[in-house]
């Protein structure tokens, strides 16, 4: 299309994280239309996160233009450092080759996801022994080397980019003859899909070995807070865990919508990246669903509470009304580390919070089912 209507020479900047090598294939596409149209492939990854995007756009870490090592290539390089020159200071640009450009993005969120998983390996070892996972990433992230950020500790990452990127660089290790490489980042996501599978099981053997015609409330459905995006989100993988052995979720998100969940918990892994016209049109709604808009709802009667999401808000309900309202022994379920345990405790809930010294409760319960 960009040749189609073309009538002068165009610098074309990719911004999407994309297979290394994706702009080749435009510079093929392009050259093989131009009509006598000169076109330079720049790749110029966006490095903005959900919830901070704009803030990340006007103070970036960093921004990286990858070009073509020609004198044209440099020319359409230089262009476009002159763009975010008029706010981002000069050596926070910097300039690569094409290939080094899209490779950065995709090691970058696999370096972050890597950092997530490693917290999580912890918390696991962490309940096994009596160690808190939260003064341990503390005491780890004060190391200059390592820093604290992305060491949180919970039920599992999401999102669009994490694991499609992980995959995407294992498949260009093994297409490359690289498979011990491939390997190793497969595990971040083996990690990854592990918590989810430990937090559904720590669940199902707390409550008797069975969830089954029981009410679970699920506190948060995205993928993280202040976003109500869904693609990835661990609450899925937990959800179906917990429907599988046949509970009755009642779902509450301030953001997220009840036709996006039930389309959620519908939906095959990875349809949410399908071209809308290959997605399930009307996805059917379960019947041990329902979405309310309001968490005090959502926990009235219920057996359980899994927390999946860490809005802010759910560090503030009125936990001593939403326990006089449950089913007994009442059980929480933090995957994402934001409550008071010992005040939830003190209130007369069993208490399950990831990588922290276990309840009393959940001691003799295996972690495996």
């Amino acid at each position: 299309m960009i040749a189609d209507v073309s009538k002068s020479n165009k610098i074309v900047v990719e911004k999407s994280t994309v297979p290394v090598k994706t702009a080749e294939a435009i510079e093929k596409i392009l050259t093989h239309n131009s009509k006598g149209i000169n076109f330079q492939i720049l790749s110029n990854p966006e490095f903005l996160a959900e919830g901070t995007a704009i803030q990340d756009l006007f103070e970036p870490d960093r921004v990286l233009i990858g070009g073509r090592e020609t004198p044209e290539g440099q020319k359409a390089i230089k262009a476009l450092r002159d763009v975010y020159a008029h706010w981002v200071p000069m050596d926070r640009i910097i300039c690569t080759n094409l290939w080094s450009a899209e490779l950065s993005k995709l090691a970058a969120n696999a370096f972050l996801a890597q950092r997530i998983s490693s917290v999580n390996a912890m918390s696991a070892l962490c309940e096994a022994t009596g160690a808190d996972v939260s003064q341990v990433s503390h005491a780890v992230g004060k190391d200059t080397r390592i820093g604290p950020k992305f060491l949180n500790a919970s039920v599992g990452f999401g999102g669009s980019c994490f694991q499609k990127d992980i995959l995407n660089l294992v498949y260009i290790c093994e297409c490359n003859g690289l498979p011990e490489v491939a390997n190793y980042w497969k595990q971040v996501i083996k990690v990854n899909d592990y918590q989810k599978t430990r937090f559904v099981n720590r669940i199902v053997s707390s409550m008797f070995n069975t969830v089954s015609g029981k009410k679970i409330a699920i506190l948060g459905f995205a993928f993280k807070k202040d976003t109500g995006d869904t693609r990835e989100t661990p609450a899925i993988d937990v959800c179906k865990g917990l429907l599988g052995d046949k509970a009755m979720l009642s779902i509450y998100d301030p953001q997220v919508s009840e036709e996006q969940i039930q389309r959620d918990l519908s939906m095959n892994k990875f349809d949410w990246d399908h071209p809308v016209h290959l997605q399930p049109t009307s996805p059917s709604s379960m019947k041990q669903v329902s979405v309310v808009w309001d968490a005090y709802a959502a926990t009235k009667d219920a057996h359980g509470i899994c927390i999946l999401t860490e809005w802010d808000e759910f560090k503030t309900l009125d936990y001593q009304k939403i326990y006089d309202n449950m089913q007994k022994p009442a059980f929480v379920f933090d995957g994402r580390n934001i409550v008071d345990v010992a005040k939830l405790r003190e209130i007369g809930f069993i208490v399950y919070s990831i990588g922290k010294p276990l309840d009393e409760w959940l001691k003799d319960m295996p972690a495996v089912a």
